[in-house]
């Protein structure tokens, strides 16, 4: 059977690829220049790429959507759509050798070298260049096991494959057959292919050992990729193995390759902050070596991990383009068919229809990175947060490029358009002053000609879970949903009299709607929107071709219906006495509820009256409860929520039928929120908790500290004790926690409060010691503290005191030779209403036990 299909591959390509041939003849490819400038080869201007990594031939993706029954070709022409969507004109990808090689290094033709061909096709169709890392050289299991496919890679260590000589022997033979290998559906072998820019010979090389040795090995990789002929130019990843850069700069290669995680990996949740101070600067040290200025720089993978946030790629991308790069791909686009569950990597999700403001933001990106001109250098931050055409805000969670013909805008803006009656292109996520929208997901509106647009409308995309919690096939994290939405959209170049016709055969749906007040109700899919009384010059309709695709393509995830609704709620960790809270929740359905109610716990059956709160509607999904100052008494306010919809009634926090006031029905959970007197202290930490609420980090990152929760005497206040390793003195260590909900929610507290008060002692040494806050801004404010040697110590610090100073990126950034902190050039004051984060840090602490009983601000 696989003969027949390989066959069966192989003379499709013979019949596709005359014309595939004929159709490549004049496309322009990629050269390196001798300043390391990467160039059209037609006209000699220089390139910029952006895009995205995407695995679905190989290892987790290809194993989950066959897991899934869906067919990987039907996955990779959704995705590769939405890259099209998004402007994406770059796609990178470290094949798993292990996948399609054997023992000795030969190339084997299977279903996963078949699919990366589909895949590089499907690519080309809309006009998108290829960057191709050969060799992973370790498992194809992760998240999962690795399965032994008995390739060269599982029969030697990652640190050692560059230095064995069997090893390298096999690499040599397959580097070699890849770049030989003909793309059935392309006509072209890789080492011809028009669209492939060049080769990064491996992913992540780990160089142990001689200098020498890592300098033979690339030597010889690079002679085995010309011995095939190859023109096209070398890459070599440069930001790893520190101690080898001059290997690296003296190799025969054109161009380096680079990464960037600049707020770590694999927190196991979302991270929340201001990360702009993270992302301001990409310096590299050994930019004075012999060779860095000729060779061209690329960044093979480059992701803000652990967040949805909107607001960080485009200024990612600026600082990529400050730094002289050309090439810039995230890691990784999350297959669609799988996005629903983000399994792929837990760390990082991507996707246009399940993270939408996420994937704006790259689209965003993408136009930094094409008109940002190549070493520009900016202003330090906070000034760069405006630059060319765009604008990042983190209060916002915002990122938007306005010029006259583009609008693109990852979330709610109230910024116009500089030129609306010229404009070309909209995309936005949420309401502008262009589109008013009540939808969750992504929409686009092109201008086809002159009162002639085609809008396109992704389903709304409903978190449902933390996406960065440890991940299941069987665990949901954002749930789709096809329901009617109400649009409004306020165009010039359309007027206030236009028509809406689908260009999807919709059953039981009229395709022409009705349009009111430049208002309509409209629901996911692609429409054709025509001024009234437009003359078109041409027919419009879903099989016209338009920008490498036609009108009527469109790729959106099904919807499986819930089990039964689900009502998100975040509560406030904290509220203050007799002052009106409100409380916002998200419900989750495929139908409106009748109603839903807030009911506390002082309900009881038996009376016949009993209070209770109606939430109001606050636009689509969202409902807030006006919680009035007499229930906010006592010490704690303790409360359900019962959604009454299609004739059930669900209560929640307990997601179970029925309603606290049924006589059968028993409330087993509460959402609980602790109540304060306005200007009582507020608590940041306490020890009583016997999980510690603070993250602790290094740096450098070879130092570490533990943990352990002492077990007081009775009457006795419990402490948490730290120790202290480093390899080297010097190290600075770090205690860091998210306080920005406390804050907000003890808004009086807060004003009146004058000192931060620490409750600790230490045993040996002499540590140094201080702590402060991180604000809004991303600014650190401390002061010095002076702890008494086996003994309580209360500290006092006056908020007034406070100093700027750098501030630490925790967690470190990767790669390993970026700052560690960010030294701030704008002195601003400190204000308290500002702060997010909690911050201790302290050093010579090595022969010391630290104990933290008691945080607070009073």
């Amino acid at each position: 059977m696989r003969v027949i299909i390989l066959c069966c591959f192989a003379l499709f390509g013979y019949i596709h690829s005359y014309a595939q041939l004929k159709a490549n003849e004049n496309v322009p490819t990629i050269f390196i220049d001798r300043e390391g400038v990467m160039r059209w080869s037609d006209n000699k201007a220089e390139a910029s790429f952006y895009g995205v990594n995407y695995t679905v031939p190989f290892a987790h993706a290809y194993r989950a959507l066959r897991h899934k029954g869906i067919d990987p070709k039907l996955a990779i022409d959704r995705d590769v759509y939405h890259f099209g969507r998004l402007g994406y004109n770059a796609y990178r990808i470290h094949i798993w050798d292990v996948e399609i090689s054997d023992r000795n290094g030969n190339l084997i033709r299977n279903e996963h070298l078949d699919l990366l061909d589909y895949l590089f096709f499907k690519l080309q169709q809309k006009g998108i260049r290829i960057l191709i890392t050969g060799m992973t050289n370790f498992g194809n299991g992760y998240p999962e096991r690795n399965e032994n496919t008995d390739a060269f890679t599982y029969h030697y260590d990652k640190c050692q494959v560059h230095a064995n000589p069997h090893a390298i022997v096999a690499q040599e033979r397959y580097i070699g057959q890849l770049l030989r290998h003909v793309n059935p559906y392309t006509g072209h072998a890789y080492k011809d292919d028009p669209y492939v820019i060049g080769f990064e010979i491996n992913n992540e090389p780990c160089h142990t050992g001689a200098i020498e040795t890592t300098a033979t090995y690339i030597a010889k990789m690079v002679a085995a990729i010309k011995k095939t002929g190859n023109k096209k130019p070398i890459f070599y990843n440069v930001s790893h193995n520190m101690d080898h850069v001059k290997a690296y700069f003296d190799a025969e290669i054109q161009g380096t390759t680079y990464q960037w995680y600049p707020i770590g990996l694999v927190a196991g949740r979302e991270r929340q902050g201001n990360f702009l101070p993270y992302i301001d600067q990409y310096n590299i040290p050994f930019s004075n070596l012999k060779g860095f200025g000729n060779k061209a720089k690329a960044v093979y993978e480059y992701d803000p991990a652990d967040n949805l946030y909107s607001y960080m790629h485009p200024a990612m991308s600026r600082t990529f383009r400050s730094a002289g790069f050309q090439w810039i791909t995230q890691f990784a686009y999350d297959p669609m068919d799988i996005a629903s569950y983000n399994t792929e990597y837990q760390t990082h999700y991507l996707s246009l229809a399940y993270t939408p403001a996420k994937a704006l933001s790259t689209m965003i990106a993408a136009e930094v990175a094409y008109g940002i001109p190549r070493n520009q250098k900016f202003d330090p931050y906070p000034q760069d947060t405006i630059f060319g055409d765009f604008m990042v805000s983190y209060e916002q969670d915002l990122s938007i490029m306005n010029t006259a013909d583009k609008y693109l805008y990852s979330n709610h803006t109230s910024i116009r358009p500089i030129r609306g009656e010229e404009l070309q292109q909209i995309a936005g996520n949420g309401s502008s002053p262009v589109v008013n929208y009540s939808g969750s997901g992504a929409y686009f509106l092109d201008r086809l000609e002159d009162g002639v647009w085609r809008l396109e409308v992704m389903p709304d995309a409903e978190r449902i879970a933390d996406p960065f919690a440890k991940p299941s096939l069987n665990r949901a994290v954002v749930h789709i949903l096809y329901r009617s939405q109400v649009m409004q959209i306020k165009l010039p170049n359309l007027g206030e009299l236009f028509t809406v016709e689908s260009l999807l055969e919709k059953n039981g749906e009229d395709k022409v709607i009705s349009v009111k007040g430049m208002k309509f109700n409209i629901t996911p899919g692609v429409y054709l929107l025509k001024r009234k009384s437009v003359a078109m010059n041409k027919t419009w309709v879903a099989s016209t071709v338009w920008k490498n695709a036609t009108l009527g393509e469109y790729y959106a995830p099904k919807t499986v219906p819930l089990e039964q609704p689900i009502l998100k709620h975040q509560q406030p960790e904290v509220l203050e006495k007799g002052i009106a809270a409100k409380l916002q929740f998200r419900f989750v359905s495929e139908v409106d509820p009748d109603s839903i109610i807030l009911q506390t716990n002082q309900i009881s059956f038996w009376k016949d009256t009993n209070s209770y709160i109606k939430l109001v509607p606050k636009g689509s999904y969202t409902y807030e409860a006006d919680i009035p100052a007499s229930l906010l008494t006592g010490r704690e306010l303790k409360y359900t929520a019962t959604a009454f919809v299609s004739g059930r009634k669900i209560t929640y926090p307990d997601n179970h039928a029925g309603a606290p006031l049924d006589w059968d029905y028993r409330t087993e959970r509460y959402w609980t929120v602790g109540l304060y007197e306005p200007y009582d202290r507020i608590s940041l930490f306490e020890s009583l908790n016997k999980e510690s609420s603070f993250e602790t980090f290094a740096i450098p990152e070879t130092a570490y500290m533990s943990a352990d929760r002492q077990q007081p005497d009775l009457g006795k206040v419990p402490f948490w004790n730290y120790t202290f390793q480093a390899k080297e003195p010097g190290a600075q260590y770090f205690w860091l926690k998210d306080i920005k909900a406390i804050a907000q929610a003890r808004p009086l507290g807060l004003a009146n409060a004058k000192e931060l008060c620490i409750l600790l002692r230490h045993t040996k040494g002499k540590p140094v010691l201080n702590a402060g806050f991180v604000t809004k801004k991303g600014y650190t404010y401390v002061k010095d503290i002076q702890v008494g040697s086996d003994t309580e110590t209360l500290v006092r610090i006056n908020l007034v005191d406070l100093q700027q100073v750098p501030t630490a990126l925790l967690p470190a950034p990767y790669p390993v030779f970026l700052e560690r902190f960010f030294e701030p050039v704008t002195p601003v004051q400190f204000a308290a209403k500002d702060i997010e984060k909690l911050i201790l840090s302290g050093k010579n602490m090595e022969d010391v036990t630290l104990s933290i009983a008691a945080i607070w601000l009073e």
